[in-house]
This record gives structure tokens, sequence and C-alpha cells, in this order.
């Protein structure tokens, strides 16, 4: 076996590297070809074959493309609805968490399931009711109609009760004797080990929020309420395709920097299997 896997060591290092180049080019290539498609002019973006380095380089697009979409606006609106939903979405799955996986209620385990069967299901299917139920409650060009369906998230939910399970019941005890309640418990004794897996939930919940584009075009019929990804399908047909490609190199790059950000911390909390003493 040993002499199998010494003979086999150069073949397995080139497979490997081939694959990743492979990988890395196929997630890679697209992301280039938008962020210098914005420096090229729209004849040379729409002549073939395609150029791969601009010929004539346009950098005033990006510049251009902020100001004819009026991007700071809806940058603003982006934000707004990414916080917004984040806070609420943590502000329920955080104590719901909780109470499934350290106070146990009863019928805990069929809650969970039901939960995580909710992942089965396509968002298209319950988009119907939910708009129905937004409209009822006049939340419509609100940024609550975004919120409030953004706190009912079971993966999230999962991965923080899978943390918490890890956390030594002894410590949740000491805790206890020494006159903690569940709330102090929860805020002083669990949230502060548990920065990892919340890092992990909270990006997922901004990203999420950030990248929507079915359901902010639901909830905002107002142009002026609208998000980036909304905003920028709307000013597609009449913009020049190299403002276009500009307009989305902008808006996805707040999300790149939270993520080179924050990368060790989603590493450190999707890998957690315990806590250390």
């Amino acid at each position: 076996m040993r002499t199998l896997t010494k003979n086999t060591g150069p073949l397995y290092w080139v497979v490997l590297t081939i694959t990743l180049v492979l990988f890395t080019a196929a997630f890679l290539l697209p992301l280039v070809w938008v962020l210098l498609g914005a420096f090229k002019p729209p004849a040379e973006l729409a002549q073939q074959p395609p150029t791969i380095l601009p010929r004539t380089w346009e950098p005033g697009a990006y510049v251009e493309a902020w100001n004819y979409m009026e991007l700071g606006k809806f940058f603003v609106n982006t934000l707004v609805v990414a916080i917004g939903a984040w806070a609420v979405q943590m502000a329920v799955i955080v104590p719901a968490a909780y109470a499934l996986s350290k106070l146990r209620p009863i019928f805990g385990g069929a809650i969970m399931g039901l939960m995580l069967a909710t992942l089965m299901l396509p968002s298209t299917a319950v988009l119907v009711p939910v708009y129905l139920t937004l409209t009822d409650l006049d939340l419509l060009n609100n940024p609550a109609g975004i919120w409030l369906p953004a706190a009912a998230n079971a993966l999230n939910v999962y991965l923080l009760k899978r943390f918490f399970d890890q956390i030594p019941e002894e410590l949740l005890e000491a805790a206890r004797i020494d006159g903690a309640g569940t709330w102090t418990t929860l805020v002083r004794i669990v949230l502060p080990i548990s920065r990892p897996i919340l890092a992990v939930v909270s990006i997922f919940a901004v990203v999420a929020a950030w990248k929507d584009f079915i359901w902010p075009l639901l909830v905002f019929p107002d142009p002026a309420k609208q998000t980036l990804s909304v905003a920028l399908q709307r000013f597609a047909p009449d913009t020049p395709i190299n403002l276009l490609l500009a307009g989305l190199v902008l808006a996805s790059l707040p999300m790149v920097a939270l993520f080179l950000a924050f990368q060790r911390h989603i590493l450190a909390g999707l890998t957690a299997g315990g806590v250390k003493g």
C-alpha cells in the first residue's frame, strides 16, 4: 500500500492541481470578464471574437454608471434592507436555536424536523401566500416586508443549534448555580463563545438579503425604494452595456469585501466541532 501511494503521489498532485486550476478558472473568468468589460466601449463588447483585455480603456465608466443609474440611493436602500433583515433574523433564530438545543421543549425534535422540511420546498411555492399576507398587513414598499419573512430561516437555526449542542452542560449548570437566568446565560455565556457560528449565520443573512431579486421586486413596486438587484434589472434595457457591467461590479463589491474580511470566521464557524475549555 505504501509503495502504491508513493508511486501515485506525483500523479495525484498533477490531477489535484489541474482540478483546482479548472475550478478556479470557472469561478474567476466570469468575474474578470465583467470587471474588464466595464472598461470597454459598447462597440468592443459587441464585437466577435471578443477581446480579453480592452483595446480602448474607459476608466470613467464606473463613475458614469454611479451617476447615470443613481446607484448611491439604491445602495442605501439595499443596506437598510440587509441590516434590518440580519437584525430581525438574529433576534428570532438565536433564541429559537438555544431553546431547541438547551431548553428541550416538548416536541422539540418534531419542531426541528418541520423546520428542516421547509428547506425541501422551493421558494416560489410560498411566494403567493406570503405576498398576500404582506398585502393584508399593508407592508408593500416597507422594508419590514423583507425583514419579517427573512426571520424564518431553518438552515441558520439548524447551524446554530448544532453549535449550541456542543456547549458542555456543566458550563451552563455552573452559570445557573451562580444565579444566572436563562437570558443571562444566553447573553453572557453562550453568545460570547458562539462568535464563529454567529459570524457565519450573520454573513449568510446579509448576503441573502443583499442579492435577493424576486422578493424585493414584489415588495417594492415604488422604483425609488427598490434595492440594487431590482434597480439594475430595471435599468438594463436602456443602459449601455459597459455601464451596466460597471453597476454589477459596484453592487458586488460590498459582499466580496465582506467575505474577504470574515473568511476566517466563516471557516472557523463551519468547521467548529466543539467548544474548548
